[in-house]
């Protein structure tokens, strides 16, 4: 910035200041993106090894061999070094074969939902940021999609780091009317939802993406509000739920990525969801948030009963993230939330590790994570973390069922 130039900011107004710092950084930030992601420019999810398969399915290694050498089922890639690879699609036509055959054993092998069995709808919510929301939810919707469940992801977020990490570019990929907002809104332009769902390059998972459009649904509620204009047959928080009931046949999961602020949409989440996860940095300042995000919270669920509604969740858990079980202070916050929640605080904790921020650079998970940028021993201890997280959360869903 030579002299004029920085004179010339000097007596910028801040107003006009602050757009002008907005227009660069998006430039900027746009053309990062574009040089790591050209907008014609697809995300691809790895292949799959041999023990992978037979750890995800259940199905033993031995069998997918001898499948392999007699052609049976789907055929895997060979690699340079002979090893068998399989996408998660063919992964998928595995456990239709097994389902198939074994009747007796279908639901250990294609886990999908049966009859009777609701849609599990999880609001993954705190309106600190820093909490790991979307990875929190990216890495559940992975795990789940990888164990056989069909998923549906929702960014509820302007921000739309979730769509982001599925590779949907918000500024780019996602045009007018094409996030949850063309399905809640309330003009004639809102659309039924099953037209703005997305299928993902994840096998499983479909998105409907997110941006800064979203936000005129919290703008768009109170003036429907004040002018008592909101639809008769429902209140504006059911919305989301009745939406979701369109597409409800075609999931098992749906995964509901909220805003950090308690608005319309958190609040039509939070009535939706059949399970909660709260996720929760274990620092002071940070519990300190929570204590304020529950507080206004439980006011938020006193005004949807008392207009008459019923809220019914088969649970709600906290979900330790960022954790480092080396920082005393943090040992010290967990074991405080232990003792006051007990069980509703999931025992499993997401570590802080350089593998999740290495693989949230480049807009992935873990699952997708390829080795090379971060060591072996580090991946490991953080998938083993996550997984452990992800599994306790599958086996609250498959509980809320009568499975076990």
């Amino acid at each position: 910035m030579n002299a004029y130039t920085a004179a010339k900011a000097q007596d910028e107004h801040p107003a006009e200041k602050i757009v002008r710092h907005a227009t660069t950084l998006s430039e900027h930030l746009q053309a990062r993106r574009e040089q790591m992601y050209p907008p014609n420019a697809q995300k691809g999810l790895r292949h799959f090894m041999t023990h992978e398969v037979s750890k995800l399915t259940l199905i033993p290694e031995s069998t997918l061999k001898l499948m392999s050498n007699e052609g049976k089922g789907p055929l895997p890639a060979r690699l340079e070094n002979n090893h068998r690879a399989y996408t998660l699609a063919q992964i998928n036509e595995l456990r239709k074969l097994f389902a198939e055959q074994r009747p007796g054993d279908a639901l250990r092998y294609l886990p999908h939902r049966r009859q009777g069995e609701h849609l599990q709808i999880l609001a993954v919510a705190n309106f600190k940021g820093g909490s790991a929301k979307t990875t929190t939810s990216a890495h559940l919707a992975h795990y789940l999609a990888l164990y056989g469940y069909r998923v549906l992801a929702i960014d509820l977020d302007p921000q739309a780091s979730l769509s982001a990490m599925f590779g949907a570019q918000p500024e780019i990929d996602v045009r007018h009317n094409e996030t949850i907002y063309a399905a809640l809104r309330y003009d004639e332009e809102r659309r039924p939802i099953k037209e703005i769902v997305r299928t993902t390059y994840f096998t499983g998972i479909d998105l409907i993406p997110g941006n800064i459009e979203v936000m005129e649904y919290e703008h768009e509620t109170p003036r429907m509000l004040a002018s008592r204009r909101t639809d008769p047959d429902s209140l504006f928080f059911e919305r989301l739920r009745l939406v979701l009931s369109e597409v409800e046949d075609n999931y098992d999961i749906v995964i509901l990525d909220t805003p950090p602020s308690l608005g319309f949409l958190t609040l039509g989440a939070i009535y939706a969801a059949t399970g909660l996860l709260v996720t929760v940095h274990p620092a002071m300042l940070d519990v300190m948030s929570m204590s304020q995000f529950l507080l206004m919270m439980g006011d938020l669920i006193s005004v949807i009963r008392d207009a008459g509604a019923d809220m019914h969740q088969d649970f709600l858990r906290y979900v330790v993230t960022r954790h480092d079980p080396m920082d005393h202070s943090q040992v010290h916050v967990v074991s405080m939330l232990r003792h006051l929640f007990g069980n509703d605080v999931l025992t499993s904790t997401a570590v802080e590790s350089a593998a999740i921020e290495t693989a949230g650079l480049a807009k992935r998970t873990l699952y997708e994570l390829e080795s090379g940028n971060v060591s072996a021993a580090t991946v490991k201890r953080a998938r083993e973390s996550i997984d452990a997280v992800n599994s306790q959360v599958m086996d609250l869903i498959v509980r809320s069922w009568g499975r076990k």
